[in-house]
């Protein structure tokens, strides 16, 4: 059984999407970000960054102490790992299959963060932040869009992996990101094959039932953007 610490966010996605996927059994805790729920001490034992994703496995497989994880693209690889499922154990696909979990962690994740936050939620509408990372966004669907010109159903090929996972959630939200996906057309296809995924349509509407429509106001804008290192000590 795996405990699961969730609000629907895009990283908060990847994880219920692998969950799915394997069809691992887990106990979800919803974790209130926009309420400041992320602060309870007993959350922060588990993901002292104060973020969701994170989870709990209670049965690990070295039989020892319940083993907790924090950090998304973490939590993706620690299960994939765990089940032997959804990452390649071929050197060369295992290799590419990493390097674009960790180009959406280091990369997309990142810049359609700061996409949003400028786009939406700035109290102040600054240009050159918003064509900045709009631009740097369009750029990284460019460069997904390349990599899957190549005939590919997937980022590994014909194989659906952990950085499918890691990737489609953070797509999703590509109008609030001011992108049309019908500009990268290998985008557009491989975003329509994994939405069409059981799995992938069962992860979200955990999420719907979760949270429906997440309330950022005035109040929760102050727990969401107004951190600082005061805020963790």
């Amino acid at each position: 059984m795996i405990d699961l610490y969730y609000w629907p966010t895009p990283n908060g996605h990847k994880v219920t999407l692998l969950l799915h996927e394997a069809k691992i059994e887990y106990q979800m805790h919803p974790v209130n970000i926009s309420a400041g729920a992320q602060f309870a001490p007993d959350f922060l034992k588990i993901a002292p960054n104060n973020r969701i994703p994170a989870i709990v496995d209670r049965a690990p497989v070295d039989a020892g102490a319940p083993i907790s994880v924090f950090e998304s693209g973490a939590i993706l690889l620690y299960l994939a790992e765990k089940t032997g499922q959804f990452v390649p154990q071929a050197p060369r696909a295992r290799a590419q299959c990493l390097e674009w979990l960790f180009w959406q962690m280091g990369g997309l994740g990142p810049m359609a963060g700061q996409n949003h936050h400028f786009v939406q939620y700035a109290p102040e509408r600054i240009a050159y932040a918003m064509d900045r990372y709009v631009n740097e966004t369009a750029r990284l669907y460019g460069v997904l869009n390349k990599h899957l010109l190549d005939g590919r159903d997937y980022i590994v090929g014909d194989q659906y992996t952990i950085s499918d996972m890691a990737i489609y959630p953070w797509i999703v939200p590509h109008k609030r990101q001011q992108q049309v996906l019908s500009d990268f057309p290998a985008l557009e296809s491989w975003f329509e094959r994994v939405a069409a995924r059981p799995a992938t349509q069962a992860a979200y509407a955990v999420g719907q039932s979760v949270s429906s429509n997440p309330v950022v106001n005035e109040a929760s804008k102050a727990i969401l953007f107004g951190q600082n290192a005061r805020t963790v000590q």
